[in-house]
């Protein structure tokens, strides 16, 4: 199943490619979020692919309502067709398209490509994490060093743990998905965002990273619960739990600073 779910992703990044090289960036603004009109192109490609790997496995996509209204059955495709749309239209490379196939509410399988980059990471539970094909190493924990965000440089609360936590390096990347899988790749260290994210952007990326020995949590430190709302208010990626647990300590005193002011 994994290699047909490769080819599936493959497949989409590649369409992903061509619309962007045919100028196919328009769309429209949904609230604080821009819709371009190939995230539903891709979700047609991409949804076709996994009914082709087995067509009783529901997909519930980020671009299609519908799929989120009937609660999380017990086995399904959890997707997100284009994830990093302002890197996409801004002709940047670090958007991706990825799934995830969530059994038993958690992510048992999963596929990350950012075609134009020409990276795909996959995971499967219990078996480790791959990058184009090469096997991932588990993270040894290293003092953390990159911090990794969305900017040309830290800004607001980023910067702030960019100086407290005293990191050394400082990397911008694009979406949200990629910027996981690069904690797990061993290229950074922390990534956080405090606003919500949701569920299809995190699932499969989650998975690689829990395959080397990362963690990924709420802003809290919470476990990920993929149950129930699609939405997790914030997000902590890392190398490792001592990490995860100096950024939180860091995290909740800047948090009771702000609220005491």
């Amino acid at each position: 199943m994994l290699e047909d779910l490769v080819e599936a992703v493959r497949d989409t990044g590649a369409r992903l490619l061509e619309w962007r090289a045919d100028g196919i960036t328009d769309g429209r603004w949904e609230g604080t979020q821009f819709k371009a009109r190939v995230d539903g192109m891709a979700d047609g490609i991409l949804t076709e692919g996994l009914m082709a790997i087995d067509a009783d496995i529901p997909v519930i996509s980020e671009e299609v309502l519908a799929s989120q209204s009937h609660g999380r059955p017990g086995r399904y495709w959890l997707i997100d067709p284009l994830d990093g749309t302002a890197s996409f239209i801004g002709g940047y490379p670090g958007f991706v398209t990825q799934a995830a196939l969530m059994i038993n509410h958690r992510p048992e399988l999963a596929a990350i490509y950012a075609p134009a980059l020409d990276l795909i990471y996959t995971a499967v539970r219990g078996h480790g994490a791959s990058r184009n094909r090469e096997e991932l190493p588990r993270l040894a924990g290293r003092k953390q060093q990159v911090l990794i965000d969305n900017y040309p440089e830290p800004r607001g609360i980023t910067k702030k743990a960019f100086e407290d936590l005293k990191f050394l390096h400082y990397l911008e990347s694009g979406s949200i998905s990629l910027k996981i899988c690069r904690i797990a790749d061993g290229t950074a260290d922390l990534f956080f965002k405090e606003v919500p994210v949701r569920s299809w952007d995190i699932a499969a990326p989650h998975l690689v990273l829990d395959e080397v020995g990362g963690t990924l949590t709420d802003i809290r430190g919470e476990p990920i619960d993929y149950q129930g709302d699609f939405t997790h208010q914030g997000i902590v990626a890392t190398n490792s739990v001592s990490s995860s647990i100096r950024f939180i300590s860091w995290y909740a005193q800047v948090k009771t600073g702000d609220e005491s002011n």
